[in-house]
């Protein structure tokens, strides 16, 4: 999700099952203020600090990560105490009584976490059983991604992608490219939602041109 230091002023973002580990890059969205992440690969909630300098979060949907846990309780009380201006956690409303009782059982987070090794921007190792995705979470994803994409291409206009046809963005990642690749494509989409008519057409306009160019040099290389 390295792009979203790029993307400030972007106000809802949704990247629930994609095996997401690392949220330092969401700091820079200041603007933000939806934020799903169901079903990723959050392991800490010290990743929670880089959350805490987002003022105009309201919305956060972090359940079903490792940094949940086996106490809801805990867990629920320590997001709140950090970030007391949600008014939804889970998809369940946060109440004035639940906050002040966040500052009883709740953890402070002062700082972000640690150990974690990184190179440009992919990690160096990890746990495969964190690592590999199962056959469910894989084809939720695919659904998901496909569902999107062709919400944009009818926006557009444009016929939707067959399943079959959809099989590159698969969420089976081997390297670091692909993965960079489908966050500069969920980013896109993102972006997608906030044009107008007229951002549509020059978008439009633009992928046509580029998917002639690819097309004509597949067939040089044919």
């Amino acid at each position: 999700i390295s792009i979203c230091r790029d993307l400030p002023n972007v106000e809802v973002i949704t990247f629930s099952v994609n095996d997401i580990s690392d949220l330092e890059p969401l700091n820079q969205c200041q603007n933000l203020s939806e934020l799903y992440l169901r079903k990723n690969n959050i392991a800490s909630l010290n990743e929670l600090f880089y959350l805490k300098t987002l003022p105009r979060l309201r919305v956060l949907w972090l359940s079903e990560n490792p940094c949940c846990g086996s106490d809801p309780h805990r867990y629920r009380m320590t997001v709140l105490r950090n970030l007391p201006s949600l008014q939804k956690l889970d998809n369940q409303a946060v109440t004035e009584e639940e906050l002040s009782q966040a500052l009883v059982d709740g953890e402070e987070i002062t700082a972000p976490p640690v150990g974690r090794s990184m190179e440009n921007g992919c990690p160096e190792s990890a746990e495969s059983s964190a690592a590999e995705s199962t056959t469910e979470t894989e084809s939720e994803l695919l659904n998901f991604s496909l569902e999107e994409t062709n919400k944009i291409r009818e926006q557009l206009g444009m016929k939707p992608v067959p399943r079959d046809k959809f099989s590159s963005f698969s969420p089976r990642e081997t390297d670091c490219s692909r993965k960079k690749r489908n966050n500069v494509l969920n980013a896109v989409l993102l972006l997608m939602k906030e044009l107008d008519a007229e951002g549509l057409e020059i978008v439009q306009q633009t992928v046509g041109r580029r998917l002639q160019a690819f097309r004509k040099k597949e067939l040089q290389e044919e």
